[in-house]
């Protein structure tokens, strides 16, 4: 049996409809369905259990969980960088993990987690190191947080624990994400409603539209996840492309493929800029102190695991991306 939480969420959504590629089906699905259409993200899968969160957290106190639990994809969170309450955001992310933590080493069962490069806060050296983590929102602290008792709980743990720093993830089943799903998703809507994207001016010494980030396939966050689940590798990792590429590109990628669905010619940054494809607004002032401008994830450790598959590129990925929501339509 395997347990996936956040199962209805982006990343975890996505893993369940691999491991069901891989022709498992005995998957017990945890999440907090309060917000109805999530369940979009599991109508198409195949699972043997859904187990609302609050209950799973009991059963998980109780000791009631099934035995013979092969592995926990722990991929539940809170994770709107823009929420306020810590309180909330440290129950949600900070306690529930601990709990399902400590079940899972209590009994030997592989625990796979997620947790974020917002650990990295404003900085510019983007590895698995103390002295690079700075958060510079709660949502950040409770990553980083659990991210340090996970080492403390490496130390004496014979079970495989393994955390995924994922940078900014994009790609499919992300909708019910609102304004947390990632630029792309707002992209590719913005351009079909208005023929145009908006991006950020200029900020944090960047140029408009010129703010870097690593932005990553969930498709490659999955195949990471499900490498380590094979190996039974132990450690915190990043999960990024290693590239930083600006939210200029990610805007003309996105652009560019949708033309490409309908037989029209790629443009050049320039050209969508003139043609008012491409329009730039004020940095908003409640993200001033909190926003990252520039990530760019080391990848020496997970590459020293021996996972040696290449990231897609922006161009590539949310070409991808594309290509599969509008043949959704």
């Amino acid at each position: 049996m395997i347990i996936v939480t956040g199962a209805a969420g982006f990343i975890g959504s996505n893993l369940v409809k691999a491991l069901n590629g891989r022709g498992f089906r005995d998957i017990i699905a945890v999440d907090n369905l309060a917000r109805g259409e999530k369940k979009a993200n599991l109508a198409d899968l195949e699972i043997k259990d859904f187990v609302d969160k609050r209950e799973f957290l009991r059963r998980v106190e109780d000791g009631n969980v099934p035995s013979k639990v092969r592995v926990v994809f722990h991929e539940g969170a809170c994770s709107d960088t823009m929420e306020s309450d810590g309180r909330y955001m440290m129950e949600n992310n900070y306690d529930y993990s601990m709990k399902l933590m400590a079940w899972c080493a209590a009994r030997g069962v592989p625990f796979i987690y997620a947790s974020s490069a917002s650990v990295y806060g404003g900085g510019t050296v983007f590895r698995e190191e103390r002295e690079h983590e700075a958060p510079l929102n709660v949502y950040g602290y409770s990553k980083f947080l659990f991210d340090q008792a996970v080492r403390l709980q490496l130390r004496s743990s014979g079970a495989q624990i393994a955390g995924f720093r994922y940078f900014n993830v994009y790609g499919p089943r992300e909708t019910h994400k609102g304004r947390m799903a990632s630029v792309a998703f707002h992209f590719y809507n913005q351009y079909l409603k208005d023929g145009k994207v908006r991006l950020f001016e200029g900020s944090g010494g960047y140029a408009a539209g010129e703010q870097l980030r690593d932005f990553v396939s969930v498709e490659d966050a999955v195949k990471v996840n499900l490498f380590f689940f094979d190996h039974g590798i132990s450690g915190i990792f990043n999960v990024g492309t290693g590239r930083a590429e600006s939210f200029n590109e990610v805007a003309r990628a996105t652009i560019n493929a949708v033309r490409a669905t309908r037989g029209e010619k790629a443009l050049t940054l320039a050209e969508l800029r003139s043609a008012g494809a491409i329009e730039y607004v004020p940095f908003p002032p409640q993200l001033v102190g909190k926003y990252q401008s520039y990530t760019q994830a080391d990848l020496t450790r997970l590459r020293e695991t021996g996972y040696r598959d290449a990231f897609l590129t922006v161009e590539e990925g949310v070409g991808r991306y594309v290509k599969a929501r509008a043949s959704a339509v």
